[in-house]
């Protein structure tokens, strides 16, 4: 493994009004509106495998870089929605992000994110690079995109 196969890992907090209950709903509603709610989702690479009671397996990706992800999303973990690489254009099987729900005193979630990726190719070196450089600013954007469009319906 060379320097540019190494593991991008950062961890960051976005805070929202929203209870802990609706940030849950919103990660893991696999419903066709899944690519309105999440920005940058595109359409065209979005399916859904299966869902059951704790686990879904899920494909989704973006048009700019154009990347995708199968992943399978768990919730067994109270307070945790974890998503992992099963196969995907541009991130190594095992790469994960994790959303860790804090309830803030006074109401409204504070979002604990992991984001652990590894490349395996020039895009995902990009990509995940640039995740890893800017310190999750795309990943905090849609995050907060998503809360403030919830927020205000």
């Amino acid at each position: 493994m060379d320097e540019g196969d190494a593991v991008a890992r950062i961890e960051f907090d976005v805070d929202t009004a929203l209870p802990p209950e609706k940030v849950k709903a919103m990660l893991l509603d696999f419903s066709d509106r899944r690519p309105d709610t999440w920005p940058g989702l595109g359409r065209d690479q979005y399916k859904v495998y299966s869902i059951g009671e704790t686990s879904a397996e899920i494909r989704e990706g973006n048009k700019r870089p154009n990347v995708w992800a199968r992943e399978r999303y768990d919730w067994s973990r109270p307070g945790i929605v974890r998503w992992e690489v099963i196969e995907s254009n541009f991130s190594a099987p095992g790469s994960f992000l994790e959303a860790h729900l804090n309830p803030k005193e006074g109401g409204g979630t504070s979002v604990h994110i992991v984001w652990s990726r590894s490349p395996t190719s020039a895009m995902g070196r990009f990509a995940l690079g640039l995740i890893k450089v800017t310190k999750g600013a795309p990943v905090k954007a849609s995050l907060k995109a998503a809360f403030k469009k919830a927020e205000a319906s």
